[in-house]
């Protein structure tokens, strides 16, 4: 007898619909074999799936059984498809007869003993559910609360093989699973990370503030031990909440990966990743032999925080541009192309010589001192809008008792009402959620300059000597200022000030002309 159910595999970070069909026919010897580009782990479900059943109190299988998993041409991967295998086998030996088989999705490894373990990826499983028009999704009861994350569909939590064939035999009660969305994203964690730690350094703070209001890139350059690093890493107490759709889409992404801790149904905060500088091409940008995501996207909607900035290798550095730019990156191998999204803030901090000093105060040769920041291209610099210097803070900043002028979560109502105001403005075009994000018709639109303006951005350029690129960051930046202050047109000190966001340029890259 031949039965079908359905579960799905994830390709990238996208799902894809999976039918599990498996034939029974009576045999003197028994075997299992598992088609349809199997790994390892899922043809290990053969050995998984008899003592699952014994232990369930079920009739293991007689004869031959040929499990295939279509569409043969995928590659499936891990031990989610115990439970579908499991369910269509007892189908296939009519010890289920349930119509409603082919309107639910299966997914969960099988211990032995006939329990359901959770598996990576049950967001995506749930939303292939609701994307290809089923009822809804069997999960792991550990993953049944981030499954009910998906509108529309009944996510079943099973505990155990023998409790879903009781349920589906109609023997027993599984009350489908239900989470509070607001709740879940208002449930804010607390953080010991406060900018009202920092003392002095009120100029960083201040990029910092305007960076995460227009979600803008920045880098910062100074010697080591001002604070570069604490700095960066007080970034995300100041950032806007995530909205349900971005949570939802960094929740998939770090599903998939398996990064949710145990109890944590959704990522209700804004990622921060600060990856080694030893880092691979492939641990950035995503990739391998079947691609995965890499920290560009398991920074999407976060921070990706590279310090040390010239220590990555170059070639790293350089694939960074198009993901910067476009807000995803492609991979593409032999058996097809795959995009991950990489709509994030670059944060990055590196000295300004070898030895940690300025230039002009560097005992390191010209020439040491240019082949170091040769590292840094000027193309990825110009994707870069806010540069900042991060001075030494004075004795009487590190000696002083006073606290900090202000707190991260009086820096973080500013930011949120500006991110809001930005939210309005973009309200006709949904894929831009933030100034940093504007392309050339929105600049057109949003950025216009009164002759003042003009005037004072064509002198920063001639004396700076910016590249096209640049005119369009500044633009950007004086557009989040003047959201900052609560103003509707881009005014002459917003200018100015977001123009001093490129002096490095001059000061420390000028040095290799």
């Amino acid at each position: 007898m031949i039965s079908k159910v359905y579960s799905a595999t994830i390709q990238g970070i996208s799902p894809v619909l999976v039918e599990v069909e498996v034939s029974s026919i009576l045999a003197e010897t028994f075997s299992i074999t598992i088609v349809g580009l199997p790994d390892a782990a899922v043809r290990e479900a053969r050995e998984r799936l008899r003592p699952a059943l014994r232990n369930s109190a079920l009739r293991e299988p007689l004869g031959i059984v040929t499990v295939n998993l279509a569409p043969a041409d995928i590659r499936k991967e891990g031990p989610s498809f115990d439970l579908a295998i499991a369910v269509a086998t007892l189908a296939a030996t009519d010890q289920i007869n349930s119509p409603y088989l082919d309107d639910y999705l299966f997914a969960g490894e099988l211990a032995l003993n006939g329990t359901v373990r959770p598996v990576h990826g049950a967001l995506s499983m749930a939303l292939c559910a609701q994307e290809t028009g089923k009822k809804g999704i069997f999960l792991p009861a550990e993953n049944a609360q981030e499954g009910a994350l998906v509108s529309g569909i009944e996510v079943y939590p099973v505990e155990s093989l023998a409790q879903l064939v009781a349920f589906l035999r109609g023997e027993a009660v599984i009350k489908p699973a239900e989470e509070s969305f607001e709740e879940l994203l208002n449930n804010r964690p607390e953080t010991v990370l406060d900018f009202a730690d920092v003392k002095g350094q009120e100029s960083v703070k201040r990029a910092l503030e305007i960076a995460a209001a227009g979600a803008h890139n920045l880098i910062m350059v100074g010697p080591p031990g001002t604070g570069k690093s604490m700095l960066a890493r007080r970034l995300p107490s100041i950032l806007p909440p995530m909205t349900l759709e971005e949570a939802l889409e960094v929740t998939q992404i770090h599903s998939i990966m398996g990064l949710l801790k145990p109890g944590q149904h959704i990522q209700s905060e804004r990622p921060f990743r600060s990856p080694h500088h030893t880092a691979s091409n492939a641990g950035i940008l995503g990739g391998g032999s079947t691609p995965t995501p890499g920290e560009i996207t398991l920074a999407h909607h976060g921070v990706l925080f590279l310090d040390e900035l010239p220590e990555f290798k170059r070639t790293t550095l350089e694939t960074l541009r198009q993901p910067l730019e476009d807000g995803f990156v492609t991979i593409s191998r032999a058996s097809g192309t795959l995009i991950f999204p990489t709509e994030l803030m670059l944060i990055a901090a590196m000295n300004p010589t070898p030895d940690g000093k300025m230039p002009h105060e560097s005992r390191s040769s010209p020439q040491q001192i240019q082949n170091y920041l040769g590292r840094i291209s000027g193309p990825l610099l110009d994707r870069i809008d806010l540069h900042i210097e991060v001075p030494s803070v004075p004795f009487r900043f590190i000696s002083s008792n006073q606290p900090a002028a202000e707190s991260s979560e009086q820096i973080r109502k500013r930011v949120i009402a500006a991110r809001q105001k930005q939210t309005e403005r973009f309200a006709l075009s949904p894929h831009i959620r933030a100034n940093a994000r504007m392309g050339s018709r929105e600049l057109s639109k949003f950025c216009n300059l009164d002759s003042d303006c003009l005037n004072l951005l064509k002198m920063a350029m001639n004396e700076m000597h910016l590249s096209a690129r640049a005119y369009d960051r500044i633009r950007k930046v004086a557009r989040t200022i003047a959201d900052l202050e609560g103003s509707e047109e881009i005014q002459s000190q917003h200018i100015m000030e977001a123009s001093q966001y490129r002096n490095l340029d001059r000061q420390v890259w000028s040095f290799l002309a």
